[in-house]
């Protein structure tokens, strides 16, 4: 049973490239949370609320209405598309005498069933902690208080919940730890990336945007992708050769979400900071969505946040490198039925027929190649290996001989450059 609200009318006040979601729209994507994990929906209701209640979010009549329907349809599980506070959950399940779980907690079961790498696994498993920590509200009253020392004479040592709280604050100590190895295992294999410094391209997107079937279609990789929120989790890299025959390497990370839990997207940083590293981020739009221009708001907050604090994990500069691509296309007649063609208007494609991929390679070509050095040298031609290098790293645009040398004009990016003139002769 899913039992979104609508917010108050204060509350719909857009941010900057966002837009309000219609309570429909938002209960259709709490169904699709939970399908995705195989929960089976028998009844949805929305439900206005003028005020927020402390106790159970919800009114007494919504109560008293939902715990009606839930009798009838002998629910089991009930998800209420809110974020509920510790109390507000247990009265919940209280007066309806079920298990009652918010969008958080749904989010992080969907996370913890499709991580799949040490590092996801890993980040689910922190985030799921740190929420559950604080939904150890009287959960324990039963046992009252035990007792510490030996026999009748020690003192009353801790209680049920202190000693989870204890445990769970320790195993999070723990896996931070972990995490942090992590990053650092990440950072050297990006130095190791820079010795052979092909560009990165990062894939960005509201979930379900269909970014690994893009991501599948550019790279011929058979990533998991299907018609669900949140299919693939753990971030995955291929190479891709574009028009000019420059190598880049394409990086398809986790799916964003509205009212993404905060423990999440703090748990994911390590794998956001693939887009950090990035030299352009694609982020890729479900252009057929009713909620598109919400979902993009949702998506550009997120990496706002990232770029904000005292250790932002993006730079300053990183809505300069951003490119829209309009996905699924097909759904509304096809690329010509989308405006856009550039990287500044967007690049309308469909990663299911194919179309417009070229173009997206194309615009993708010339966005590198604005960043690259054109330069000619002239190379022995008994110097094959200096000259098989630059067709290797760089875009051969002309070529001669002369006088028992090459004339080479070729397109280098400043690091490759830097490397050739480098290298003794």
């Amino acid at each position: 049973m899913i039992l979104p609200y609508e917010r108050p009318l204060r509350a719909l006040a857009p941010v900057a490239d966002s837009a309000p979601r219609a309570a429909e729209a938002r209960l259709a994507e709490a169904v699709g949370l939970a399908a995705s994990i195989g929960v089976t929906i028998v009844h949805t209701a929305i439900f206005p609320l003028r005020e927020k209640r402390p106790s159970t979010l919800l009114g007494e009549g919504q109560v008293a209405a939902a715990k009606q329907e839930i009798s009838d349809q002998r629910v089991a599980l009930v998800v209420v598309d809110a974020a509920l506070t510790p109390v507000q959950q247990r009265n919940l399940e209280r007066d309806w005498r079920c298990k009652v779980i918010d969008r958080t907690g749904l989010i992080l079961e969907i996370f913890g069933e499709r991580a799949r790498t040490k590092e996801g696994a890993l980040q689910v498993e922190l985030a799921h902690l740190d929420y559950q920590r604080t939904r150890l509200v009287r959960s324990w009253t039963h046992l009252e208080r035990q007792r510490g020392g030996f026999g009748f004479l020690g003192g009353p040592g801790e209680s049920q919940i202190e000693l989870d709280r204890r445990l769970i604050g320790e195993r999070m100590v723990k896996l931070r730890k972990e995490l942090d190895q992590v990053r650092r295992t990440r950072g050297l294999h990006r130095k190791q990336r820079e010795r052979v410094p092909y560009p990165v391209i990062a894939l960005v997107g509201y979930t379900n945007a269909g970014k690994s079937t893009l991501f599948n279609a550019l790279t011929g990789a058979g990533v998991y992708a299907q018609d669900q929120l949140f299919a693939t989790l753990d971030p995955t890299m291929r190479g891709i050769r574009l028009p000019s025959g420059r190598r880049a390497i394409l990086s398809d990370t986790v799916g964003f979400i509205s009212d993404l839990p905060t423990q999440l997207v703090e748990a994911f940083r390590a794998t956001l900071e693939e887009v950090a590293a990035a030299d352009i981020i694609l982020h890729v739009r479900d252009s057929a969505h009713p909620d598109s221009a919400a979902q993009r708001g949702d998506v550009l907050r997120v990496l706002r946040e990232m770029a904000e604090g005292p250790n932002p994990a993006l730079d300053a500069g990183w809505e300069g490198r951003v490119i829209e691509v309009l996905n699924k296309a097909d759904l509304l007649g096809g690329t010509a039925a989308l405006p856009g063609g550039d990287a500044t208007q967007g690049i309308p494609v469909s990663a299911l027929t194919g179309e417009g991929l070229d173009r997206l390679r194309e615009v993708l070509d010339e966005r590198l190649a604005a960043g690259m050095d054109m330069v000619d040298y002239a190379i022995p031609a008994s110097d094959g290996a200096r000259l098989a290098w630059l067709y290797r790293h760089g875009e051969v645009l002309e070529r001669r001989e002369a006088e028992g040398d090459i004339h080479i004009r070729v397109r280098l990016s400043p690091a490759d450059r830097a490397r050739f003139e480098q290298e003794p002769a």
